[in-house]
């Protein structure tokens, strides 16, 4: 892809984060509805909102786009290129008030993703990852991209959203995985794995996942120097088992993956 060709879809991904933050930051802690979908997950008229303005965005600057999101389905399906939005990935956090949610973005070419954004738009942080560039983050606080060496995996400190996401089964081979490292972690949704590209948790198992939750992940953690598959070590694709496992340092995947093995 030429220089120019990414840096418009960088810009136009910038600015369908913008947009979402924008609706999404007043409703931050503020009276609302939570609806319940029909996989018990909770949405709101931010959620719904955040969408519709970042299809906008899309629409005006590559309006041959597919469109994947969370709360919209599809739009133009069969089109080389497909925007996945997820506007709002931690609603359980967002309608308790935690900063522990963000919006993801990501863009797939011929189902591989090549993009992702991860922004939060209380903190005022984002992350972007392209393949073959060094991730790119910016943020009040601090911090340095890139995931961090992990020398043995019991060194590791390791995370998941909620114990809720595994099946029988995987809470047992999960398990397996949280015995061999230093600490387990809960909660964080698609912030932890901001976290985990910025050096600062060694590696995500998790489960449940939809493509809305993952493709915008990928290139983050790639671009930071991290690796990203599934539980039998395999390449995340639509269609897939809904498992993922994030490690930062790429000499520990074998190992964790071992301890994931069924």
């Amino acid at each position: 892809m030429a220089r120019d060709d990414r840096e418009r879809l960088i810009a136009c991904a910038e600015a369908a984060a913008a947009a979402a933050g924008a609706v999404i930051r007043p409703w931050f802690r503020a009276p609302l509805a939570v609806a319940q979908k029909a996989d018990d997950s909770p949405v709101t008229i931010a959620d719904r909102e955040a969408e519709q303005a970042m299809r906008r965005v899309i629409a005006a600057h590559f309006p041959e786009d597919g469109i994947l999101g969370e709360e919209f389905g599809r739009e133009r399906e069969g089109a080389d290129r497909v925007w996945v939005l997820d506007p709002i990935d931690g609603t359980r956090a967002f309608v308790t008030g935690r900063p522990l949610f963000g919006t993801l973005i990501g863009v797939l070419e011929e189902g591989r993703p090549v993009l992702g954004v991860i922004d939060q738009p209380i903190t005022g942080e984002r992350w972007l990852g392209m393949a073959g560039e060094a991730l790119r983050f910016q943020g009040p606080f601090g911090g340095r991209p890139g995931c961090r060496p992990c020398r043995v995996l019991a060194e590791a400190e390791l995370s998941a959203t909620s114990p809720t996401m595994f099946t029988e089964d995987q809470s047992e081979r999960f398990a397996r995985l949280a015995h061999a490292v230093r600490r387990v972690s809960w909660g964080g949704d698609c912030y932890a794995y901001g976290l985990l590209a910025l050096g600062l948790i060694d590696m995500i198992a998790e489960a449940d996942l939809k493509l809305w939750d993952w493709a915008a992940l990928a290139p983050v953690i790639e671009s930071a120097g991290g690796v990203v598959s599934d539980w039998q070590g395999g390449t995340l694709a639509e269609g897939g088992d809904g498992t993922l496992l994030a490690v930062g340092d790429p000499a520990r995947q074998e190992a964790a993956l071992a301890r994931l093995a069924t």
